[in-house]
């Protein structure tokens, strides 16, 4: 059964998320802040973490941040009583994946956590697959119909994280780290060069397109 961690400092919030989560079949463990949260996530394993962004002790922005450095592909959806694009945008670049403002339909909170969760099994099952297309990160292989095509390593592992996470929003920054390594001294503009031979690739390819987000990043769209 996933296990969820609830982080907000409002207990009538905790209550009722969790209350909701349940009822979908889902555990959940519960924080009042962030740093509590943070030891809650070092102590028990979580398969996702729905996040408040204003708390106290550790705001939202730095739990998603740390929890970002702790895992780069553990599900976060953030819950805000505000619904500022500049908070939207900062959330994405700090690694959320989703983000739900206040006050919200407690049916679609769990749609949204359903949906993350299937993601994550997605990118944690090292073969993906959509319409005709398969990943195989064992053999580094992409199966396109009867064809078969071998990319160079850091293209499949690109094209991999993108597609484990469809949405899913990723900055340069956060594509170099995981990807490249962070000790890496390149031009990040190397992502760049990257996604456009990708785009090349598969430009024949219906099943997903690789898009740009202005401002942030590149996300992958899957159509099925």
């Amino acid at each position: 059964m996933p296990k969820i961690l609830v982080a907000d400092d409002d207990a009538n919030i905790r209550e009722l998320v969790c209350l909701f989560l349940r009822n979908d079949g889902l555990e959940t463990v519960e924080a009042a802040d962030g740093k509590e949260a943070l030891n809650v996530y070092h102590s028990t394993p979580v398969d996702l973490v729905v996040l408040d962004i204003m708390m106290p002790i550790m705001d939202g922005w730095t739990l998603c941040k740390e929890l970002r450095r702790a895992n780069p592909d553990l599900p976060l959806l953030m819950l805000t009583a505000r619904g500022e694009t500049w908070e939207k945008v900062k959330g994405f670049q700090l690694g959320t994946d989703d983000y739900l403002t206040k006050p919200f339909d407690p049916m679609e909170l769990t749609v949204r956590v359903r949906a993350l969760l299937k993601r994550y099994r997605i990118d944690s099952t090292q073969v993906i697959r959509f319409g005709n297309v398969i990943l195989d990160r064992q053999t580094y292989k992409v199966t396109r119909g009867t064809e078969s095509l071998m990319l160079p390593p850091k293209e499949f592992e690109l094209l991999y994280k993108l597609a484990g996470t469809p949405g899913r929003i990723y900055t340069r920054e956060q594509l170099i780290d995981q990807i490249w390594g962070i000790d890496y001294a390149g031009d990040d503009r190397t992502i760049d060069v990257h996604i456009k031979r990708l785009r090349e690739r598969f430009a024949a390819t219906p099943e997903f397109r690789i898009e740009t987000v202005r401002g942030l990043g590149y996300r992958l769209e899957v159509y099925e």
